[in-house]
């Protein structure tokens, strides 16, 4: 920190391109944090629990599981498309990974391997439909929402899958000193996708697809690789997640995850991402996972029913579309 100031004080540029850097910021990621900060407010003001540790520390578990979904979804996005299948796919590895150990005996490595397999075949599939025919990638995940969450109840026979072996609930539930092992996965999940979008071949690919891809066709870029590609990535970290939700859950649950494609696109949105692609940041995402987590929660700790919980946030999602299209115009 040291050598910054001195570099500050003795280079008059540097307090430009840290002005420049912080207004770059600001003018991107400014209506999500204003909201963040806002919604905050309120709810600390209703409700006495809400700054309480213990539900700071179940914010931040709800945020590392849209936040995972949302960075997945990401991908899809940048591309023009979208994941409606995620929720289903969470369940799914989830209980897959919970059946293997607690019903077939396998060893956890195993089992957790190959859900996390599973996961990448469900998102290939997706994307060599979507990158081999004329078809929208919302018809193909719809398909998929309810081929993949139909296997997760028959393979449970509509029950949940009971794995009480410490050495996989452990996944979901270690902590590294207080911070929970889930917000550790999402922090290192993060950094590497963020360095993969920003700093990679791919990552430039992802972009140039999504902003226009006969653009990206003619520039050489292998667009139907590039859209194959990013549902496969978002199938990995989807089955990644249902691991860690149903090790924390002690069981795999054929219903995890309803509704769950909604708070990441929602987050996505929220965080700045256009839906037609080519536009948006990782931090925007993980930004808005972090409205939607206080939102929900405070909704919860304000005892709001549960079905006027869906009105709030399925109104949240079109302003948010609305003042992206606003944007788009002016």
């Amino acid at each position: 920190m040291k050598p910054l100031l001195q570099d500050l004080a003795g280079n008059p540029w540097s307090y430009k391109i840290v002005i420049l850097g912080v207004q770059s910021y600001l003018k991107r990621y400014g209506a999500t944090l204003i909201g963040l900060f806002v919604l905050g407010t309120v709810m600390t003001i209703m409700s006495p629990v809400f700054l309480t540790s213990g539900n700071l520390i179940n914010i931040m578990r709800q945020v590392s599981t849209n936040g995972m979904l949302a960075m997945a979804m990401t991908f899809v996005i940048l591309t023009g498309g979208i994941d409606l299948s995620v929720g289903s796919v969470m369940a799914f590895t989830g209980t897959f990974a919970a059946g293997l150990i607690a019903i077939s005996g396998l060893p956890v490595s195993l089992a957790v391997g190959i859900a996390l397999l599973s996961g990448v075949l469900i998102g290939s599939i997706n994307g060599l439909i979507i990158a081999s025919t004329g078809i929208a990638p919302f018809i193909v995940t719809l398909g998929m929402m309810n081929i993949v969450r139909g296997f997760a109840y028959i393979y449970t026979g509509g029950l949940p899958v009971r794995v009480a072996l410490e050495s996989y609930n452990r996944i979901g539930l270690a902590y590294l000193g207080p911070i929970p092992f889930q917000v550790i996965y999402l922090i290192i999940l993060f950094a590497i996708l963020d360095l993969v979008l920003k700093r990679t071949t791919f990552g430039r690919h992802v972009y140039a697809v999504g902003d226009s891809t006969d653009a990206a066709y003619f520039a050489g870029i292998k667009v139907r690789r590039i859209r194959f590609s990013v549902y496969a990535l978002s199938g990995f970290i989807t089955a990644f997640t249902g691991v860690v939700l149903s090790a924390r859950l002690y069981s795999g649950q054929p219903s995890a995850g309803q509704g769950s494609e909604l708070d990441a696109v929602a987050a996505c949105v929220l965080g700045g991402m256009s839906m037609t692609g080519g536009t948006g940041r990782l931090m925007g995402a993980l930004l808005g996972a972090m409205v939607i987590g206080v939102l929900n929660n405070g909704l919860n700790l304000l005892n709001i029913n549960s079905f006027w919980q869906l009105v709030v946030k399925g109104l949240v999602i079109l302003i948010a579309v609305y003042l992206d299209d606003l944007k788009k115009r002016n």
